[in-house]
């Protein structure tokens, strides 16, 4: 298993639960702890997305390494997911700055939208994942920077 893809797939991962976790905690009128849950989570995500950025930038991507008949399969699946990552990562600095600016009239309501859709980005993160690094072969890796910069 590659090092900087598990770790942050499970960052994310740990962000999901997280947020779980705060939903439960909220339930139970738990405020403060709801408040840290939800602040980990976001840290978590944060890990996540500074590995994920400079992996990117550094190390490159790795494409698809499974069949040709699959990978449009792949590419449709990993635009939804990139698509979700996005809306999932705007509603969440959205919910956060609600909270903190004690918005909470209109944080109750974006709170659980934003939890659904990070709950699915979290879930279709782990499958790209998968589909790259476990079920598959790794594809080829090209660097960013080399491919800007040439080389």
């Amino acid at each position: 298993m590659p090092l900087l893809p598990t770790l942050s797939t499970t960052f994310i991962v740990i962000s999901a639960v997280l947020v779980a976790i705060g939903w439960v905690f909220i339930a139970k009128r738990k405020v403060k702890a709801h408040k840290r849950t939800m602040i980990s989570a976001a840290i978590s995500a944060l890990l996540f997305f500074t590995i994920y950025v400079s992996r990117t930038a550094f190390i490159g991507n790795t494409s698809f390494g499974g069949p040709e008949d699959v990978e449009i399969y792949y590419t449709i699946f990993l635009i939804f997911h990139i698509t979700l990552a996005t809306v999932s990562a705007i509603f969440g600095v959205v919910t956060l700055t609600l909270a903190f600016k004690r918005k909470f009239h209109i944080h109750k309501k974006v709170g659980p939208v934003t939890s659904v859709i990070w709950f699915l980005s979290a879930i279709t993160g782990v499958m790209v994942y998968l589909l790259l690094y476990i079920i598959y072969d790794s594809g080829e890796t090209t660097s960013m920077l080399k491919a800007i910069l040439g080389g």
